[in-house]
């Protein structure tokens, strides 16, 4: 298993400025935001940074929270990462459409579709759809699928933004689960495979989904969606428990009988560089498989 940090540091349109007890400061664009963070559990570099927030999210000790406007700024905005435009947005649970932590990945996607010549891929708990839009412009045909409309209805902003031809996507609104299973009756085969499960869900019909418990049967229909000449796949996890070390082992029992002399996997933790020291924020796990 070869192990790393890998940090996503080309932005020019994001930064974070600063981060300690339990709060980070970023820079997106020309409006500076102030979220909570949990990972930050070390002090802050210098408190006069903080003060230039634009915007601040508070949490309610209700659950949720609410942001809070210090200066006048759009309700959404767009920015840049190489031939990507993305939209931000700020949404009542925090985030803002975008996981800039990711843009490593990004290119990793970029070069692997080019370099291994990949044709169609699926994006599975696809979100806005960043990962989808690299994978088009790179060349692939995508199937893009999130049980949220309001997610893909984002993402097919994401795709217009960065002027990706209409026919390279197909945006699906579903569980992916369910619509990997289908894709497996249909005999419909991909050659990379990009996934970004969620820690917890419910469906539609109340079932629970907790990463660590489904991750498995998740991975088992995922193989019988490659295709014969499969080139990647690519995890992504945001769930505390789940260690670099655990993600190599359930894919490798997965997915280690196909591979061959020339395959790679690689897993670690993805993260975000400071602006002014060398500190790295943890921004979770990958594992990154080349057949």
């Amino acid at each position: 298993m070869e192990s790393k940090l890998i940090v996503s540091d080309k932005w020019k349109d994001f930064q974070i400025i600063d981060s300690g007890d339990g709060q980070k400061l970023e820079k997106w664009d020309k409006f500076i935001l102030l979220r909570p963070e949990p990972q930050a559990v070390w002090a802050k570099n210098d408190d006069k940074l903080w003060s230039r927030a634009d915007a601040v999210y508070t949490r309610s000790s209700k659950g949720g929270g609410q942001w809070n406007y210090y200066k006048s700024i759009p309700e959404s905005w767009n920015i840049t990462y190489g031939n990507m435009v993305l939209k931000v947005h700020p949404t009542g649970f925090k985030h803002t459409g975008l996981f800039p932590e990711q843009a490593a990945n990004w290119d990793w996607i970029t070069n692997t579709i080019k370099e291994k010549k990949a044709n169609n891929i699926i994006n599975l708990f696809g979100y806005t759809g960043a990962a989808t839009v690299a994978s088009a412009l790179a060349g692939a045909n995508v199937c893009h699928v999130d049980a949220s409309k309001g997610t893909v209805n984002w993402c097919k902003e994401n795709l217009q933004l960065s002027k990706v031809e209409p026919n390279k996507v197909r945006l699906i609104v579903d569980d992916c689960m369910k619509f990997i299973q289908r894709e497996e009756r249909r005999n419909k085969k991909y050659d990379g495979i990009i996934m970004d499960p969620p820690s917890f869900g419910r469906g539609a019909s109340g079932e629970v989904w907790k990463l660590e418990k489904n991750l498995w049967d998740l991975l088992l229909s995922c193989k019988n969606i490659l295709s014969e000449n499969p080139k990647f796949i690519l995890i992504n996890s945001y769930t505390s428990g789940l260690s670099p070390l655990a993600v190599y082992n359930i894919t490798m029992d997965c997915f280690g009988g196909m591979f061959n002399k020339n395959s790679l996997i690689e897993c670690g933790e993805i993260g975000l560089p400071f602006r002014k020291n060398r500190r790295v924020l943890p921004c979770g796990t990958y594992c990154r498989i080349v057949f």
